[in-house]
């Protein structure tokens, strides 16, 4: 595959692009819609599970992404498109996936939506640290004059001032945000996946031409995340239900932020864009799959918690 594919810039215009800001925008505010201040009171009686999933989220995926990185030593623009995968916030649909699976819901939802908001901070910092450490992703993250503060601006902005409103709402006008945030996630999630679905679409040929490895390497990478989440949760002796939360908080990322990161600091960089929008595709695959076995196999205590609930 040699370095060509770092020379590769995907075609995403101006138009498309603001489009994927503002879609992504109002996911962050159809979610927050759905959130209220018992959400987090009630993740915050079991601060243990609650501190294991961020820890793993944010700390431990990166690492172990890196570690990867080197095992495979893939292009470094393919490369850093794993470690900005990797440094991405929750996607919300694990929440989705983890309620399916009969995991703790509650948990999912704590875990996602303060993995978003310490992602302001955790994304960019992760980038730059991880990158840093390896001498080829560094000179060509330099090429590009990241600015972590101003990518921590533009974050701020995509995901804090969306939620910081959504949330806003539906404490104010809990009746409106109960009416509206059901399809407004459906209509948002189907546009976000038809904008990763268009931009792997309008660069066909390129995606094609480093397809194979690209596909395997996000497999093993998913498949790393959501194992990791699990073997970490259970080392740490939380129960099944916690286990399965923390498997799809790690595993399953907001590949729509990674998206806007490649095309707003990245110049649409080809390794990284591909990797994204492809894992963007993938961990629904992935996803669904798991929480399918794992609602044929309940955890200890499922039945009892569903009884309490209804």
């Amino acid at each position: 595959m040699g370095d060509s594919i770092d020379l590769v810039r995907l075609n995403f215009n101006p138009q498309a692009q603001l489009g994927l800001n503002l879609v992504l925008a109002l996911v962050m505010f159809g979610i927050a819609l759905d959130l209220k201040v018992a959400d987090f009171k009630a993740a915050l009686r079991t601060p243990r599970a609650l501190a294991i999933g961020l820890v793993s989220h944010h700390l431990l995926f990166p690492a172990f992404t890196f570690v990867l990185v080197l095992l495979v030593r893939p292009a470094p623009s393919i490369g850093l498109g794993m470690l900005l995968v990797a440094s991405c916030p929750a996607g919300h649909i694990s929440n989705f996936f983890t309620h399916r699976a009969l995991g703790n819901t509650e948990l999912s939802v704590s875990i996602s939506t303060l993995s978003m908001l310490t992602s302001i901070v955790m994304t960019p910092l992760n980038v730059s640290f991880w990158a840093s450490q390896d001498a080829q992703m560094s000179a060509l993250l330099r090429s590009f004059s990241l600015d972590p503060v101003h990518m921590l601006g533009d974050i701020a902005m995509l995901l804090g001032i969306p939620l910081a409103l959504g949330m806003f709402i539906a404490n104010r006008f809990p009746a409106f945000a109960q009416k509206v945030h059901g399809p407004m996630r459906m209509f948002s999630l189907i546009v976000l996946v038809g904008f990763v679905v268009g931009a792997l679409a309008s660069n066909w040929a390129i995606f094609r031409e480093y397809a194979r490895f690209v596909v395997f390497v996000v497999l093993i990478h998913n498949a790393l995340a959501l194992a990791g989440g699990y073997g970490f949760a259970r080392l740490a002796g939380l129960v099944e239900r916690d286990r399965r939360s923390v498997a799809f908080e790690t595993g399953i990322q907001n590949s729509g932020l990674g998206l806007v990161l490649v095309f707003n600091f990245f110049d649409g960089l080809g390794g990284m864009a591909i990797v994204t929008a492809w894992w963007g595709v993938w961990h629904i695959v992935a996803g669904m799959s798991l929480s399918t076995y794992w609602m044929k196999h309940p955890p200890a205590g499922a039945a009892q918690v569903v009884a309490q609930k209804s």
